[in-house]
């Protein structure tokens, strides 16, 4: 028997609330049914793609669209991060574009909120025409993944180890959504309030996780509490889906309780 959360954190903020599709060691199903009762969005977790039983089975999805309408819930996917549409290399290219339509088409029953997808810059420079190659092959591959039926505005770019502004003549040309990775922005120094403030019309959903030292996807009590002040200000002119990116009860449940603690803090200094 797995421990379940304490309360419901629904309706509790302006944003929705949810968190990942493995925070008990068990598949989809099990988590969504000890979650949803809970929670408001749920990250599905889609990162493998290169072994035959990678996707979940069409009889599971119909099993998770149940449970979205039991709950009141909905779905946000992470698509697989073992692949790469910035590859130079034309199959690898070719793959990913296929394992992203494969996976679309799979998920669609569920309507997700959107579909999170990492796009690696491993260029051997910054330099500018190796940008600019870089963002010619990217630009190619997601227009064939719109083309094959996915609407650009599920399709969300997260924010990785690279300037962010390297994607913006991309996101602004296919018009494309953002998946700001709080984690990613404070791990290399990034301010996170410029960031909300510059893409903040763009932002489908953002990710939210404990960051100390070169450990991430903690839990969020690991953040002082300044930063998780300054961060609370910016989620309280937020109403898409905040994903509390962890892994574990012990880590979800202990985030859970410091957000709802700085949002009534807030909430206190507020006068609301």
């Amino acid at each position: 028997m797995y421990p379940l959360l304490s309360k419901s954190y629904k309706g509790v903020f302006p944003f929705n609330i949810g968190t990942t599709s493995f925070i008990y060691p068990d598949d989809y199903v099990p988590n969504v049914k000890m979650l949803g009762p809970y929670l408001e969005n749920i990250e599905l977790l889609l990162f493998e793609s290169n072994h035959t039983d990678a996707l979940p089975s069409e009889k599971v999805i119909g099993e998770l669209a149940n449970l979205a309408k039991d709950f009141n819930l909905a779905y946000n996917v992470h698509l697989p991060t073992d692949i790469s549409i910035s590859s130079r290399n034309q199959r690898q290219q070719s793959l990913a574009v296929e394992t992203i339509n494969r996976v679309a088409e799979r998920v669609a029953p569920l309507s997700p909120t959107t579909l999170t997808l990492h796009v690696p810059y491993n260029e051997t420079s910054l330099d500018e025409d190796d940008v600019k190659s870089w963002q010619e092959r990217v630009i190619k591959h997601l227009a064939k993944i719109l083309a094959n039926g996915t609407p650009s505005h599920l399709l969300s770019i997260e924010n990785l180890d690279y300037p962010f502004e390297f994607l913006d003549p991309i996101i602004s040309e296919l018009d494309l959504k953002i998946c700001l990775d709080c984690g990613h922005l404070i791990l290399h120094g990034d301010d996170i309030e410029k960031f909300f403030k510059t893409y903040s019309a763009k932002i489908a959903i953002m990710h939210l996780y404990g960051v100390a030292k070169n450990h991430f996807h903690g839990a969020l009590d690991q953040l002082p509490e300044k930063r998780m002040a300054s961060i609370m200000k910016l989620l309280a002119k937020f109403n898409e889906v905040v994903s509390l990116e962890v892994f574990s009860y012990a880590h979800l449940d202990a985030s859970l309780k410091f957000m709802d603690t700085c949002w009534r803090h807030q909430q206190k200094e507020n006068g609301s």
